[in-house]
Order: C-alpha cells, then structure tokens, then sequence
C-alpha cells in the first residue's frame, strides 16, 4: 500500500519558453482535498484531471490519458542524491507525490484505489520537455531525465472522487501482460525495434497505440 504523500496544484504562471503563453509546473502542495474528474479530450476538454489545476499546453499534456501525474519520493530521493539538491514535491510538476508504491515497476493498466474512493488507472510515463527543463535548470535535463527510465505515471480517471494529502493507495487491479512503465518508456523512447510489445497492453493511450500500429505495418 502506498500513500499520497503530497498533493500538487498549480496556477497559471508565465511561459518558460514553449508556443503556449502560461504553464501549470509550479505546483505546490494544497492541505485540503481537491476534486478529481476525467477532464475529456486532450486539446478540447477540461484539461487537468485536477480541479483548479492549470495546463498551459494543452496540446502536448492533459486529457484523459493524462489527467493526473503522479511521481515517487523514492525516485525523487535518487534524483536528490543525482543532482546534489533538495528536491521538494510538486518539484517535477506531479499532482501528487507518492511513497510506497513502486512507479518504475507499476504496470500500465494498473489501477489505483485511494480511501477516498477516486480511482485512478496507470497509463505511460512522463516526456520531458523544454518547459521542464527550464523550471529545473539543469544542463541536458530532458535527455538525462528520459536515460533515467524514472519517468512518474500518467493516470487517466476510473472513478471520480478526490485527492487528499496523507490518503492511502491501493493497486487493486494488476493487468497480467505485464507490462511497467520502465518497460513500455524504454521501448518508445530509446528502443523501437521493440514496439509490437507496446500492444500487448490495451490500456495505454489510444492515440500511441494507433501510432504503434501504423508504425509495424
């Protein structure tokens, strides 16, 4: 069982370089339970999955294959010893910060049950962008964090409910394909001599599957 160590919102703040005006990255940790829903289509739909939580680039994040991002305080204590400084939750842009629960492990499909009844359900790992790398301020952050296969999950909403800080999660459904998130984000980002293995998992997002397929003919 793990637990929701921190949970995350961000307001709108000024770009950090990418096409759209603002972005949400500067999330901080809130002390009272915030409303989960599926937002809908990517580009068109709510956006976050979070209530009151801002994307500004809604074409590369939000929808509902990415509607609440989750990253762990074991990886983020690997990227502290890394990096040699403090990285606080909410550092990565995460709705909420885990502990617990071993993400570099999770399997896609997996799903999340939280005490508050919200149930979330594993889809892909997380693609770093200009905007991260920028907030982070570390050289060739976006290639050193995807070589590092510790990439947080993307969860799209099963049941809606609510986030709350301290609440405990339970993987209550395993697919048995077997599939992790360390797996499939090796093989789309750094091994595409592997891709057929992507489609022995029905739960990631359609659009990437639709794409995987096209891609082996």
């Amino acid at each position: 069982m793990g637990i929701a160590q921190s949970v995350n919102v961000g307001s709108s703040e000024p770009s950090l370089g990418k096409d759209a005006p603002t972005t949400g990255i500067f999330k901080k940790p809130v002390t009272t339970p915030v409303a989960v829903r599926a937002p809908g289509p990517k580009t068109i739909g709510l956006h976050s999955g979070v209530v009151g939580d801002h994307i500004g680039d809604t074409k590369h994040h939000g929808g509902d294959d990415q509607a609440v991002y989750a990253y762990a305080a074991e990886d983020y204590s690997w990227w502290s010893a890394s990096l040699g400084r403090d990285l606080p939750p909410g550092m990565f842009g995460e709705n909420v910060t885990t502990t617990g629960l071993d993400l570099v492990g999770g399997v896609i499909g997996e799903k999340w049950a939280f005490g508050s009844g919200l149930v979330l359900q594993v889809t892909f790992g997380r693609i770093p962008c200009l905007t991260f790398q920028n907030k982070m301020g570390e050289p060739r952050w976006v290639k050193r964090f995807a070589a590092a296969n510790r990439s947080g999950a993307y969860l799209r909403v099963v049941t809606p409910g609510t986030l709350v800080p301290g609440d405990r999660i339970t993987v209550v459904d395993r697919p048995g394909h077997g599939l992790t998130l360390a797996e499939s984000y090796e093989i789309w980002m750094h091994d595409r001599t592997r891709l057929a293995r992507l489609l022995d998992a029905p739960q990631l997002p359609p659009k990437m599957l639709a794409e995987v397929t096209e891609r082996l003919g």
